[in-house]
């Protein structure tokens, strides 16, 4: 089997990659913006690397010829940042995902799992689970949601039209691994958050509301599912996520810390407050995002997939916290580590 993976240096890529190397049928190709050095190692030294900027037209035919003799996709190109550079997110995003279809189709590439999220999801219940019917049109008040729902809606329009095509959609909680440590600390925190305190194995204080509860899962587990669904003729939707959901009550406990009960309206103002002066890098709508989208019930992925979490929801964020801590990466260019220059840039 010859896989095109997109977006193949990033956290879900990476470990895709670590996954897919124990397979000794499976051929990757992997298509990036910035691909590692010739000499990264592991995951990266397997695979063939072809350098895309997705958002420009002129890759589009470049790509189809890259994806000509495949047998599926996994698009995993998403660009967060620069979060004030609105139109550049948009370009990447919606304009790349709309040229990975086009050449897929020009390529004759039929199968295509895509890398959506439980940000695609309309606002709903924190007290019960949702499964994958429901509404996927986005948080308004998040960039990210509203182009993750837009993407899911061009996929639709594609499958109605193309009824050759056969889609996946991974549906998946917030995706975290130790490896990921610099980078989400980049993309998220920014120089001024004290992540040395985390060094001490404890979070002091963690918001608490009931609306703050949040699903994550574990990058190995989702490069389980990606497999799967690979390896699946099953199209549609799947929701991925570990238990237990995090709250701040839980958080604290785990940590040591208090969860301190605070009001909505407080959060999203500092929130506003310190993206707006550039304090953090993370815009206001990935709050909305947290408070606002359902909590998902992951039965279909079990039944039909056959996928389980191997590591449960404490376990991935501790080992993210580690990375945080001190600031783990790979060698990839968007996950490199903490002190090290950007580096190798593909022409």
């Amino acid at each position: 089997m010859r896989i095109a993976i997109t977006g193949a240096t990033g956290n879900v890529g990476t470990a895709l990659l670590r996954r897919l190397a124990t397979e000794p049928d499976i051929e990757v190709i992997g298509i990036a913006r910035r691909c590692p050095r010739p000499d990264a190692g592991a995951p990266y030294d397997r695979v063939e690397w072809h350098a895309a900027d997705l958002g420009d037209p002129a890759c589009l035919q470049p790509l189809a010829d890259r994806l000509a003799g495949v047998d599926a996709v996994v698009h995993l190109a998403w660009q967060i940042q620069p979060s004030h550079q609105r139109a550049q997110l948009r370009r990447t995003n919606l304009n790349g995902s709309r040229h990975v279809l086009n050449a897929m189709l020009a390529a004759d590439v039929s199968k295509l799992v895509h890398a959506s999220s439980v940000g695609t999801y309309a606002p709903g219940p924190k007290d019960q689970r949702i499964d994958e019917s429901w509404p996927v049109t986005g948080v308004g008040r998040s960039g990210y949601s509203v182009d993750k729902a837009a993407v899911e809606a061009m996929l639709d329009g594609a499958e109605r039209d193309y009824p050759v095509l056969r889609v996946t959609r991974l549906r998946k909680g917030l995706v975290l691994q130790r490896d990921a440590g610099a980078e989400i600390t980049r993309y998220f925190l920014g120089r001024f958050v004290p992540v040395s305190l985390l060094r001490s194995g404890r979070l002091p204080v963690v918001p608490r509301h009931r609306r703050l509860r949040v699903q994550v899962v574990h990058a190995d587990d989702v490069a389980d599912a990606y497999l799967r669904a690979l390896r699946s003729d099953l199209t549609g939707a799947f929701n991925i996520a570990a238990e237990p959901v995090l709250d701040g009550p839980l958080v604290a406990a785990e940590w040591g810390g208090w969860a301190a009960p605070l009001p909505l309206t407080l959060l999203r103002m500092l929130t506003r407050a310190a993206w707006r002066s550039r304090l953090v890098p993370a815009d206001e709508g990935w709050f909305e995002v947290s408070t606002a989208v359902p909590l998902m019930d992951c039965s279909r992925a079990e039944r039909e997939l056959g996928w389980r979490p191997r590591r449960d929801a404490r376990d991935a964020l501790r080992d993210l916290l580690s990375g945080i801590a001190t600031g783990a990466g790979t060698d990839s260019p968007p996950m490199r580590p903490k002190g090290r220059p950007t580096g190798h840039r593909a022409a």
